[in-house]
């Protein structure tokens, strides 16, 4: 992905901390959009008010110049008052987040934590910070999937916590990258309870229409998990598949315009899977219709916060 771009997601499960190994579960569906929260605008609280939409996706946790201690984009420190503040008040309108780490630009917490225990202790630090229970990793780049794996499971067993991993795809017909599926390996092998949420954008395809690619490329990630997975049920993997698109213009010249918005909600409805994302709603606007690919608009026509309400048509 580039460095402008995504991504990442949790499930949404709870947990109690200091209980004897909780375990995570699949909570309802939901819809929950990426928000990169570097930028100040717009905020948690605007898009909520605006659009009634309560549940986001926060990009992205990174290391900062000191090592393994976490910040948002390797450069604002993780307790920054306007960014706690303002999950704090989402929180208060009823509100939730699912914070993500790793995406595009790096550095990642993931390989520079030089342990299991030093990334466990990493994760802890952003859940305490803000208050979440979910947790994404997005994985864009190499990492050590075992040592993850292990620090994911350290944090799952102690506090319940949602594990997601979103995840790069190669093709609509192929699904996720074979890297991305050694990842997912390891963390069945190590019991790490997870959802799999495709980034269904960016790939390569042969349909002409790209919300049929969209969707054609998260069923092959369906099919993927089946491998990884073979004694969970149909509707079990189901609720465990994520599906992330990109509004609007994406880089490969391919747009994610508003009727392909409402057949992936149809799509993800009928078959009552767990997650629904975008990136992002800072970009979910019709500020610059007609020009390149922008970090604050979708470059197409479109309302302010339209794919934002279209989405929350997804209720699983």
């Amino acid at each position: 992905m580039r460095t402008t771009i995504i991504t990442a997601v949790a499930v949404l499960a709870s947990g109690i901390f200091g209980a004897a190994p909780a375990q995570a579960e699949v909570a309802a569906p939901t819809a929950a959009p990426y928000i990169d929260i570097t930028m100040p605008s717009p905020s948690l609280v605007d898009v909520a008010n605006a659009t009634g939409q309560k549940v986001f996706t926060l990009a992205f946790v990174l290391a900062d110049s000191t090592g393994c201690n976490p910040s948002w984009g390797g450069t604002i420190p993780l307790d920054d008052p306007r960014i706690i503040g303002d999950i704090q008040a989402l929180k208060a309108m009823g509100g939730d987040v699912i914070v993500a780490t790793g995406g595009a630009a790096g550095p990642y917490l993931e390989y520079t934590c030089g342990s299991a225990d030093a990334l466990a202790g990493a994760y802890r630090k952003i859940l305490d910070a803000t208050g979440a229970t979910h947790l994404d990793v997005d994985v864009e780049a190499t990492i050590p999937q075992d040592t993850v794996n292990q620090a994911l499971k350290q944090i799952q067993d102690e506090r319940g916590t949602s594990i997601s991993y979103t995840m790069r795809v190669l093709g609509d017909d192929y699904g996720m990258d074979p890297y991305s599926v050694q990842v997912l390996r390891s963390a069945a092998a190590h019991g790490v309870d997870v959802l799999v949420n495709p980034m269904t954008m960016e790939f390569g395809t042969s349909r002409p229409d790209w919300g049929d690619a969209v969707i054609a490329a998260a069923e092959s990630t369906l099919g993927q998990m089946r491998t990884i997975w073979p004694s969970m049920s149909d509707a079990d993997l189901k609720r465990h598949l994520g599906v992330t698109p990109m509004i609007g213009r994406n880089f490969n010249g391919k747009i994610f315009d508003q009727s392909a918005a409402r057949q992936l909600v149809d799509w993800a409805n009928a078959n009552q899977i767990g997650l629904l994302a975008f990136w992002s709603a800072g970009r979910d606007n019709g500020s610059c219709p007609g020009g390149g690919v922008s970090p604050t608009c979708s470059s197409i026509d479109q309302s302010d916060y339209e794919f934002t309400t279209i989405m929350r048509g997804f209720g699983g």
